[in-house]
């Protein structure tokens, strides 16, 4: 088998897995939602079992995407599954951990003292392991005079597209280093949300939750049809087309 046709079975595979758990996050979504509208009733056991379905589906998701690293990590840093918008938004190959700072504030306004304390104080050791992974991707792109980050990926495209690359011994050797990167982000990104739920009581991590899948699925269907009038643009010029891959949240 090919380079080029390897790869295209690895992110087809996920591809498929990733829509299935689109579809999922869109069902956990409607029983957040309903939680929420019946938090003040409902019993903290149930509250408890359905925060504890929600981060393992979020875990299945890292999982999985652990597994694509270790067959093809570039790809991972290149994702095809995602829309061009959210790939603008990519930090290590997901969002950036700091960021459900902002939605836990905007959608939790009714912390205890001794709660801010400990969200502060899990944000700074957030922020110190961000700058640290930095550091370290940082130090790959500067390592064996490699090109910048961008043309590697690009240049490893062409590559699985079969083109013949002379710097792929370059490219190949920093896969080792990245998957280790890819490895302490997602580790950082699922521990420091556990934390953070920790911290807060039942009611205030199901909207915690209910904010984070909702901003998740807006980005989605923002970029899916960004690109989609990107295509729409390209048809009207060329006579062409295509499709998004994934189906369009109805967020």
């Amino acid at each position: 088998m090919s380079t080029g046709s390897h790869s295209g079975n690895t992110s087809n595979t996920f591809v498929a897995f990733f829509e299935g758990w689109l579809v999922r996050q869109e069902h956990f979504l409607d029983e957040l939602l309903s939680a929420q509208q019946t938090v003040d009733e409902a019993r903290d056991e149930d509250l408890q079992d359905l925060i504890s379905r929600v981060l393992l589906h979020y875990q299945q998701y890292y999982d999985e995407k652990s597994r694509l690293a270790q067959r093809d990590v570039f790809l991972v840093f290149s994702p095809t599954w995602f829309s061009s918008y959210e790939r603008t938004l990519l930090w290590i190959a997901g969002y950036k951990p700091g960021l459900v700072f902002r939605i836990v504030t905007e959608s939790v306004p009714d912390f205890s003292d001794r709660q801010r304390v400990n969200i502060a104080q899990l944000r700074v050791e957030t922020r110190i392991e961000e700058r640290a992974l930095n550091d370290k991707l940082a130090n790959i792109h500067e390592s064996v005079a490699a090109p910048p980050f961008v043309d590697v990926l690009r240049r490893y495209g062409r590559a699985r597209d079969g083109e013949i690359v002379e710097d792929i011994t370059v490219i190949e050797s920093l896969k080792p280093a990245l998957e280790s990167v890819l490895v302490n982000a997602n580790l950082l990104r699922t521990t420091m949300v556990t934390k953070l739920v920790e911290i807060l009581s039942s009611r205030q991590a199901v909207r915690f939750l209910t904010a984070v899948a909702q901003f998740q699925l807006k980005i989605r269907s923002l970029g899916l049809e960004r690109d989609a009038e990107k295509r729409r643009e390209l048809s009207g010029r060329s006579g062409g087309g295509g499709s998004p891959i994934g189906s369009t949240s109805r967020w």
